[in-house]
């Protein structure tokens, strides 16, 4: 049988900036209590996953999330040590960072999409390299993420990790951001669609096996468990 890999991909769980609806790319802000509990509900759901390997970003918020997901899982054991990868971060939205959401999306429609409707654009499949290059545009100091910054900093993440555990046969778990993730997937996958926002603490699962990715689930919550 031939030797592949599975990848979680989970999402943080939810950020008083992501409550409050602010910016957050390398603004870091701590979890809510209903973060805490989602993330708790989404580990439970997971408890009998044996991951072997644990990826998260650099920023804090990925990190809680992964240590309350080790918390709760049944296989983790003292040996089983999270590793950072700051390549693994969300774009970068320099002065933009916590400022309302809404406003800067609603630019993006607008000027990108010629649409009103501030989130049209995150759907589309090549959206996301318009966005990021608007956002450095609109951002005055110019210190945002193109896409192109953005993407060479995340594949070296990704493809440093594949080659890690491409023939493995192990289950591992990338705890990362949601634009981040949707980009991660697209590459892996081609024909994926980038066609829904990312919930926090949601898990998307795709599986490596005879030279071919496949996308096993997408913004899953169905597993979360309460108790």
């Amino acid at each position: 049988m031939a030797k592949g890999v599975t990848i979680y991909f989970m999402r943080h769980a939810q950020t008083y900036l992501n409550k409050y609806n602010r910016m957050q790319g390398w603004a870091d802000a701590p979890l809510t209590d209903k973060g805490v509990e989602d993330v708790r509900q989404s580990a439970r759901g997971l408890a009998d996953v044996d991951f072997q390997a644990v990826y998260t970003s650099d920023l804090q918020r990925t990190v809680q999330t992964a240590e309350i997901v080790l918390e709760e899982n049944h296989y983790a054991d003292k040996n089983l040590r999270i590793e950072k990868r700051p390549e693994f971060r969300e774009v970068f939205f320099g002065s933009l960072e916590g400022l309302p959401a809404a406003d800067i999306w609603n630019q993006i429609g607008q000027n990108v999409n010629n649409d009103e409707d501030s989130y049209s654009g995150l759907i589309a499949d090549d959206a996301v390299k318009r966005e990021l290059n608007f956002l450095h545009d609109l951002d005055p100091y110019h210190d945002a993420e193109d896409f192109m910054s953005f993407w060479m900093r995340v594949e070296l993440g990704l493809i440093d990790v594949i080659t890690k555990h491409r023939e493995s046969d192990k289950t591992i778990l990338i705890v990362s951001h949601g634009m981040t993730i949707r980009n991660m997937i697209h590459e892996l996958i081609p024909d994926f669609q980038i066609d829904s926002l990312l919930d926090n603490a949601s898990v998307s699962i795709v599986r490596y096996e005879d030279g071919q990715y496949h996308l096993e689930a997408y913004n899953q919550t169905e597993h979360f468990k309460t108790d």
